[in-house]
């Protein structure tokens, strides 16, 4: 007697179509715009950025390493709604000017965003921007999500940083 074959389970199947779908683009991506400004510290007692490695040779900053966590508000004010956090880390990575590889979680904590994030991964030119840096990922709302942010600093001072991002993401929601 010949056995009969076992129904694939229920995940496997939704997988299958999920996979067929978005290769196949009958499950369009959405394009989002988001923008919002980035508020660092980086000197005084609630300094938001740190170096947490540095080399100080020849008064260059090629291989320090800070890692921050940034407020992300809806304007260049400081007391603006704040909407997020900018976690992350920059190693300083040119002999020959202030430019870093950046890798920076935005994680949402308020409004439709809130619990979701954006990963970024990319290179950031001091303070003369534009930047241009890539999202290679997300959760939440931003599962699977793909696109790139632009930034430029809009207030630099000896404390700190204000950065406008413009975000475009492609995601599912």
């Amino acid at each position: 007697m010949a056995s009969r074959p076992s129904n694939p389970s229920p995940s496997l199947l939704f997988l299958f179509l999920f996979l067929f779908m978005t290769s196949s683009g009958i499950a369009a991506r959405k394009m989002t715009h988001l923008h919002f400004y980035f508020h660092e510290t980086v000197r005084g007692p609630g300094a938001t950025s740190i170096v947490v490695a540095s080399l100080h040779k020849n008064s260059s900053t090629f291989g320090d390493i800070h890692v921050f966590d940034n407020a992300l508000r809806e304007s260049a004010d400081p007391s603006s709604k704040l909407i997020g956090r900018a976690q992350g880390l920059a190693a300083s990575s040119s002999l020959t000017d202030l430019s870093a590889l950046t890798a920076i979680n935005l994680v949402f904590t308020a409004g439709k965003l809130n619990g979701s994030t954006l990963s970024l991964f990319g290179r950031v030119e001091g303070v003369t921007g534009p930047d241009d840096r890539s999202i290679i990922g997300g959760s939440g709302l931003f599962r699977l999500a793909r696109g790139y942010v632009l930034s430029r600093t809009v207030n630099a001072s000896s404390t700190g940083y204000i950065v406008e991002f413009d975000v475009y993401v492609k995601h599912y929601y």
